[in-house]
């Protein structure tokens, strides 16, 4: 039949009551249709169409994995009924007919205790010790080795430790030898390896120096990973550089090897030529993303994931090139080889979903999100102080389709207030991003004005600076402000005015940014807050209709008011090319995280009093319509005085006193509740928010990939006619292109393939001989990126 016994009965009675077992009885545990388990005591009976498949002891785990892998293999259950019934998972169904088709019933079998062969990860007791003894908090033990701030306080307390003083640990590790001299291994920065090779022992039981991993002969470094070229300033280096002991960069078995034992904490990238290596071509955005500074403030605000292969330079590396290949979420990489996206970054294999994820919830954890994005910022209006005269302010709304009970905001572009998340962004007058904030629970931008120019004055100095923004900034106490604070304003009226005279209107024209524009305006000045505020307005007429422009910069052109206004637009196509190119609005985790308690809401009390007050109003006005109506159709022979028409709709009249009456009373009971009060005081359902730190930082990640994309634009402009209709679109197709890769003792050679077209193959190559001039380094190498176009002339 197929089926054999595993296992012993203790008598034939037991057998003998196999048969006469009903499913959903309490001692039988259904399977499916066909197949139970029958537990009888400490006897487990395992039951197929009312034939005895096998019977163990509970504990058996031999006998009772075969009888698990033997109801899947012959097909009698699948794996998910049978890890139910079993009550074990399905991942452990799968491990066990693996271990059967391995080495059988004897694979199946195994003794208590830690498994035999596999290696033990390094007690990390002995280095806590050290490490709080040498005077280091909590949270920087923790951060030093990887580990959660509440393990080492459990290890503390286990080890029982007390202060004492610091005592010197040296590692008897010895250091391969390079090739080549090189400064930079004498002293390996902290980011490449990890604190066991900067005086911190990972093991409890033994020094390292006793070790069969301290007694190997290391190969030398790879070419490329710990050589300086003679061509390049090694001050210009962005990152710090680190040997590698594997010589086969397909094969990086060893650096993974210590990387396990926590001495590594980021791989150092180690290339290899390669024919039309797909997507090579995003390494011609490298040199524009290192001038953006993200790794050296990442480096500065992070400092390093602790051991690892994949650390921080690494991960922040993926989704920067992530982004530019449009793989627009961790999920997409299950669609791309991590073999060819490994090529991209030097090693063996990229980042898959979980690693990926685990590093941003590890960087999540830091909370440097806001940081990093203040030191990018720093360097952004450092290059490009020129284009900071005006700085479009605007928030953007990200619609949210879950089950969270978030705060709903009106959304423009759906015409509905739906749940959602709303993000501030800064651009410069080229319509390039600066900065992003996240509001708390939507505040409307007159709220999160003050916020965001306090950052603005921060990166910007004392300069002047004309902050552009729509009609939800609208406020003449906070146009105000701002003018006290500095600042100068341009933004359109809101609400109703008085016409302008269409005699006041003239034509106008200018030329900005190359592009001849031409209005028909009228100038004018405006007074708000009673007169006392005196700000500028230039109308424009187009089609009959007027828009209102209100600015307090008066020496300016009444063009150049208006084409600055008009240019806001740049603004929501930055945001539609995100939300369409790099899914801006995409979720990256589904985690909430409490609103602050102090903040005031709506009060749940006052707002169903108020329902019903309405409801009240509402109802008094249809009874005095009907009242009204009747009073209006009364026929004056049947009723002539107004008494007798009272007398005949006394009940109507009644009604409307009464209405009245509930009317009053609630307004009297609104009267003496709170409309808002602070989240901590609602009794209802909790106040919640998304949480934003992952989110930032993937936003602020997205910011730098587009900028650097738009550096490229930039460069493309000078060589290609139809820069301004087509030149992102030839920088998206040359990123996305295949290239061949050339190492050699001093450069990293990529020759993009040739594109569709000669005169775009010739833009790209002439992009290419400026982006040499950088002589712009691999990070984590001293490679100098050298790129060109193959067959361009």
């Amino acid at each position: 039949m197929g089926w054999c016994i595993v296992g012993s009965v203790g008598d034939a009675d037991a057998q003998a009551g196999l048969f006469g077992s009903e499913p959903g009885a309490a001692d039988v545990v259904v399977i499916n249709e066909r197949c139970v388990v029958r537990v009888e005591g400490s006897l487990r009976i395992v039951v197929v169409a009312g034939v005895p498949l096998a019977h163990f002891v509970a504990g058996d785990r031999m006998a009772e994995a075969y009888a698990m892998v033997s109801l899947v293999e012959h097909g009698w259950a699948d794996q998910n009924d049978v890890a139910r019934a079993f009550g074990r998972s399905p991942r452990t169904v799968r491990r066990c007919q693996r271990r059967f088709d391995e080495g059988g019933l004897a694979r199946l079998g195994r003794a208590g205790g830690f498994p035999k062969g596999r290696p033990r990860g390094p007690s990390r007791d002995r280095v806590v010790d050290k490490l709080k003894a040498a005077g280091l908090s909590h949270r920087a033990i923790a951060h030093r080795l990887g580990i959660d701030e509440k393990a080492v306080r459990k290890r503390l307390r286990r080890l029982g430790w007390r202060p004492r003083g610091p005592e010197q640990i040296r590692l008897a590790l010895a250091e391969p030898a390079p090739r080549r001299a090189d400064p930079n291994l004498s002293a390996l920065p902290s980011e490449t390896v990890g604190p066991a090779l900067q005086g911190a022992v990972p093991s409890a039981d033994r020094n390292l120096s006793a070790s069969p991993i301290a007694t190997l002969e290391y190969p030398a470094p790879m070419a490329g990973a710990g050589s300086v070229p003679a061509a390049v300033d090694s001050t210009a280096v962005p990152e710090p550089v680190g040997p590698s002991w594997d010589r086969d960069p397909a094969d990086r078995r060893f650096d993974r090897l210590l990387a396990y034992l926590g001495l590594l904490n980021d791989a150092t990238p180690l290339f290899r030529s390669g024919h039309h290596v797909p997507g090579a071509g995003v390494l011609l955005a490298l040199s524009a993303m290192v001038a953006t500074g993200v790794l050296t403030a990442a480096r500065q605000v992070y400092g390093s994931l602790g051991p690892a292969f994949y650390g921080l330079r690494t991960t922040l590396l993926t989704l920067l090139l992530m982004a530019l290949l449009r793989i627009k979420r961790p999920e997409a990489l299950k669609e791309h080889s991590p073999t060819d996206l490994g090529r991209l970054l030097g090693l063996d294999r990229a980042p898959e979903v979980k690693t990926l994820r685990r590093k941003l919830t590890r960087l999540a954890r830091l909370g440097g999100a806001e940081r990093l994005g203040r030191l990018v910022a720093e360097r952004r209006v450092a290059a490009r102080g020129a284009a900071l005269g005006f700085l479009y302010v605007d928030g953007h709304v990200r619609v949210y389709y879950g089950h969270r009970p978030l705060p709903k905001t009106y959304v423009a572009r759906r015409h509905l207030a739906l749940p959602a998340t709303t993000d501030y962004w800064v651009n410069d007058q080229q319509g390039e991003p600066l900065f992003v904030v996240t509001a708390e629970a939507n505040a409307g931008l007159v709220r999160m004005l003050p916020d965001l120019l306090r950052e603005v004055r921060a990166l910007v100095g004392e300069r002047r600076v004309t902050v552009v923004f729509d009609r939800g900034g609208w406020s003449a106490r906070l146009f105000a402000d701002l003018l006290s604070q500095g600042f100068d304003l341009l933004t359109y009226r809101k609400g109703r005015s008085r016409p302008v005279p269409r005699r006041r209107f003239q034509d106008h024209v200018g030329l900005f940014d190359g592009r001849e524009v031409r209005y028909h305006l009228a100038d004018h000045g405006v007074r708000l807050l009673g007169g006392r505020l005196r700000l500028r307005q230039v109308t424009r007429l187009q089609d009959g209709h007027q828009t209102p422009i209100v600015t307090s910069r008066r020496d300016l052109p009444a063009v150049e008011v208006a084409s600055r206004m008009f240019e806001r637009w740049r603004q929501e196509n930055f945001f539609k090319y995100l939300r369409e190119e790099f899914l801006l609005d995409a979720l990256v985790d589904y985690q909430i995280e409490p609103a602050d308690p102090a903040r005031a809401v709506p009060n749940p009390a006052w707002t169903a009093i108020d329902a019903r007050l309405r409801a009240a109003r509402a109802e008094i006005s249809q009874l005095q319509q009907r009242y009204g109506a009747a009073a209006l159709a009364n026929p004056e022979r049947a009723r002539p005085t107004m008494r007798g028409f009272k007398i005949a709709h006394g009940h109507v009249a009644q009604a409307i006193r009464a209405a009245s009456r509930r009317a009053r009373a609630l307004e009297r009971q609104r009267a003496r509740i709170p409309r808002r009060i602070p989240v901590g005081q609602r009794t209802e359902e909790p106040v919640i928010k998304l949480a934003t730190e992952r989110k930032h930082l993937t936003n602020l990640l997205k910011m730098v990939a587009y900028q650097a994309e738009s550096d490229l634009v930039g460069l493309v402009a000078p060589h290609y006619k139809r820069h301004e209709d087509e030149g992102r679109t030839l920088v998206q197709t040359a990123l996305a292109s295949a290239a061949d890769l050339e190492v050699t003792e001093t450069e990293l050679r990529v020759t993009l393939a040739h594109l569709s077209s000669a005169h775009r193959s010739r833009a790209i190559a002439a992009v290419c001989q400026e982006l040499n001039a950088t002589a712009t380094v691999f990070p984590g190498t001293h490679l100098r990126l050298h790129y060109a176009v193959a067959g361009a002339a």
